[in-house]
């Protein structure tokens, strides 16, 4: 199980491009550095739906819950560490999982 807790070690700087290195390019950290965001584009509703889902299912699986965004043509998925209100190492290792799920 990947869930978060409330006070995660931090992160520096380097951590965190060292995490970046093992996701999809396409992920995008906040401006305030506080989240990681992938947005992900189709050509209709069913497959930002299911993407959705897909990403529902692994957080439920994995007890850290992304915030989740989707309508006709997108689907946006957004990992933090919600208790800690910062990025943890569990944010990089479900959005790895998402991208391993999702190839």
């Amino acid at each position: 199980m990947t869930t978060c807790s409330a006070n995660p070690p931090e992160l520096s700087p380097e951590d965190i491009a060292a995490l970046r290195q093992s996701l999809h390019p396409d992920w995008t950290e906040s401006v305030d550095g506080k989240s990681i965001t992938r947005r992900f584009t189709f050509k209709g509703f069913a497959k930002a739906t299911y993407t959705a889902n897909a990403a529902a299912f692994l957080s439920d699986q994995t007890g850290h819950h992304a915030d989740i965004a989707f309508g006709w043509g997108y689907c946006t998925i957004t990992y933090t560490t919600h208790e800690a209100d910062r990025l943890s190492e569990v944010d990089f290792i479900s959005a790895a999982k998402l991208d391993a799920m999702l190839a």
